[in-house]
């Protein structure tokens, strides 16, 4: 007998799922990737039991044609790279094409999808031990729907790992809130065991985007916060920071999104700790949700199975960017602001040519 042989198609993938799908969470985090790379305006997302038992999202954006859908269930399927050209400048979420193969072999899928153009809708699931794909027509309006049932059925091992039901689902929100704060042009509904948790319409006037942030981070991290929106050498960094009087605990309200995605980097933690070096206690935590755009090309997001990690092209210019843009902003607060009520977020606006010059607030 060969020593050698080839995987199934179904254990293939399950090992794959052990890279992407890690609980209900991490389900969310790959649909809700994939239906805003799909030009979605509005995302419906409803749970049951933590995301275990059901998990559906539904969105508006440019759907799937027939002869699509049982593609996107295989392995390294992708609408969104083409060639190592594309890779070197990722302007999407989601591009592996390991997401739907990888969650449809750990659970119960139904995909159903429509594009504007097309008479019927159409939907597919996949079956057997090869996982062969079987289309129906379905009714359906334009975009995808992709239902989740009984997560890790098949794989009992991954199942027991699973926590409670409100640890699960108090991931699987986060996951959410990470997203509402990147796209505040996406109307996000998410719903749990049938009731409402966030009904986020889109916000696309600064005021509405501050009432998204309260809403999300909570009204005293807005009312304690400094607006900053600063560019420089191709780089621009905006949003928000809480003065050094509204410090946590622990790092639990950090978010920072590079062009779009939310990442957790060595680089930026330590460029932000460096700006609140001077104003914070040592063992507290500074709150944030900051937003760095930059060439895409200047950034690398294939470092990392679940892209929660970037390598910058030139992280010394980066660092030292967002060093010296928090640092100017917590300068420029003034001392009876650092009181911390209602600062109503105050405003830096700064602008330099060089990253080493220095800023002047407006």
């Amino acid at each position: 007998m060969n020593q050698i042989h080839k995987l199934s198609a179904r254990l293939a993938n399950q090992i794959a799922a052990g890279e992407v799908v890690e609980r209900p969470a991490s389900v969310v985090k790959e649909l809700l990737e994939n239906a805003l790379d799909a030009g979605a305006h509005k995302v419906v997302i409803q749970v049951e039991a933590g995301g275990v038992k059901r998990i559906l999202i539904r969105d508006d954006g440019t759907g799937m044609g027939k002869d699509d859908l049982p593609l996107s269930l295989s392995r390294h399927a992708t609408s969104k790279i083409e060639s190592l050209d594309d890779l070197e400048a990722v302007a999407t979420l989601g591009f592996r094409g390991e997401a739907l193969a990888s969650i449809s072999s750990v659970s119960r899928l139904l995909l159903s999808s429509k594009t504007s153009d097309a008479e019927q809708a159409w939907q597919v699931v996949t079956e057997g031990r090869d996982m062969d794909a079987k289309l129906s027509p379905v009714a359906h309006n334009q975009g995808t729907t992709v239902e989740v049932r009984d997560l890790f059925f098949n794989t009992p091992a991954r199942r027991k790992f699973l926590r409670k039901e409100k640890t699960e689902f108090n991931h699987l929100e986060e996951v959410v809130k990470r997203q509402a704060l990147s796209r505040f042009d996406v109307s996000i509904d998410l719903t749990h065991n049938g009731k409402a948790v966030h009904m986020l319409r889109s916000a696309p006037t600064l005021r509405d985007k501050e009432q998204r942030v309260a809403t999300l981070c909570g009204k005293l991290f807005m009312e304690n916060a400094v607006q900053i929106d600063v560019e420089a050498s191709g780089l621009k960094l905006w949003g928000w920071v809480a003065l050094p009087t509204f410090s946590r605990s622990q790092a639990d309200l950090q978010y920072f999104y590079v062009n779009g995605r939310v990442i957790r980097d060595r680089l930026v933690t330590h460029a932000v700790k460096q700006a609140y070096r001077d104003v914070l206690y040592h063992g507290r935590h500074p709150a944030f949700v900051l937003y760095l755009e930059l060439d895409p090309a200047l950034v690398d997001v294939n470092v990392h199975p679940t892209k929660h990690e970037v390598r910058f092209r030139d992280g010394r210019l980066v660092h030292d960017f967002i060093f010296r843009s928090l640092h100017k902003a917590l300068a420029d607060v003034r001392p009876e602001d650092m009181g911390g009520a209602n600062i109503n977020a105050q405003t830096i606006t700064s602008t330099a040519d060089g990253v080493g010059e220095s800023f002047t607030g407006s």
